[in-house]
């Protein structure tokens, strides 16, 4: 290391010791921060620790100094993230289930140590312990990047499609000659639901729906040289907070603009469901009227029957009708 060199470094040095070790609950003292300085090779003394702290806070890093007797102490309090901001980062990437426990800890690792090594020790001591079945798999990330990139690119993407069976082994899905089928479609977005990531896709086959495929169950996930999206898909990009509302639980089905009327008491899975921005008017037996956009599917049947009579389809009568098939298929088949 040449003589200048350490005094080069010096600044980064102290900025990032400050960052990592410091907080307002634990300063650090001129003397030790010198003393640290020292031991990594970078020669240092209180009068010049103090004209380096000047120059850092002149360059806006803000390090707060505080002095108790003849001794000042410094550390960092203006950090990018809060305590309560990385907690909730943490507990997020620790309820997921499509990162491996392996992984999950080192991104937990990784977040912790935002808030400097005294917070960082706090936030996993008080880490929620979620009963969430983690995946042994992590490849589900490197898809991620991949989707995104085609995304931001408007380009098609191409990948194998998997199912397990009852041993956890992967079975492809196939075409009619038997062969792994290699998708190629137009990803719209990325949606994370119940613990698990799902991609949207435009569907060419069916105008104006889509196809959802579950992350974890992509395989050899790549971006398509050379490709472009239509002009469609591109539109339900530019669309996609106020489309992916209508995706009901990642099931496929028409996009349809429903009436339902339901009873006080659900005012909370209404608004849990469909958004706190939806507009609710009275109706007949201190009843209530929404109007709500749905992707009319047997899940989105399954939400509104666990209401029994408590809610209704009121408009418009296709659902109506297709609910009550719906309902009297399940019926029939449980008397065979």
């Amino acid at each position: 290391m040449t003589k200048d060199k350490p005094q080069k470094i010096k600044l980064l040095t102290i900025m990032d010791y400050l960052q990592r070790e410091t907080d307002e609950g634990h300063p650090v003292s001129r003397q030790t921060l010198c003393r640290k300085l020292n031991e990594m090779g970078i020669p240092s003394n209180p009068r010049t620790l103090s004209l380096d702290i000047g120059v850092l806070n002149d360059a806006g890093y803000e390090i707060m100094e505080e002095q108790v007797g003849r001794e000042k102490f410094y550390y960092v309090e203006d950090r990018n993230f809060s305590v309560p901001e990385l907690k909730v980062m943490i507990d997020a990437i620790e309820a997921v289930s499509f990162i491996s426990e392996e992984r999950t800890g080192e991104i937990v690792d990784k977040i912790a140590s935002l808030g400097g090594i005294h917070q960082a020790e706090l936030l996993k001591k008080n880490m929620v312990c979620f009963n969430t079945r983690k995946h042994k798999d992590s490849r589900a990330l490197f898809a991620v990047d991949a989707i995104e990139e085609a995304i931001s690119r408007k380009q098609m993407i191409r990948f194998n499609y998997f199912d397990l069976n009852e041993n956890r082994e992967r079975v492809y899905r196939t075409t009619d000659e038997g062969e792994i089928k290699t998708y190629c479609i137009e990803p719209v977005a990325l949606v994370f639901y119940e613990d698990n990531y799902y991609l949207v896709a435009y569907s060419k086959k069916h105008a104006g729906t889509t196809a959802n495929y579950r992350i974890d169950r992509m395989a050899q996930v790549e971006v398509v040289p050379g490709s472009e999206i239509s002009k469609e898909a591109i539109q339900k990009i530019n669309q996609v907070a106020k489309y992916t509302k209508q995706a009901f639980k990642m099931y496929n089905g028409e996009a349809q603009t429903v009436v339902l009327e339901f009873e006080r008491p659900l005012i909370g899975p209404v608004y849990d469901k469909f958004g706190e921005e939806i507009r609710m008017m009275p109706s007949a037996n201190d009843r209530l009227l929404a109007t709500v956009d749905v992707q009319v599917s047997p899940t989105f049947f399954g939400w509104l029957a666990q209401f029994g009579s408590k809610m209704r389809v009121v408009t418009p009568e296709s659902v109506k009708d297709q609910y009550r098939a719906h309902i009297e298929k399940i019926l029939q088949g449980s008397e065979e």
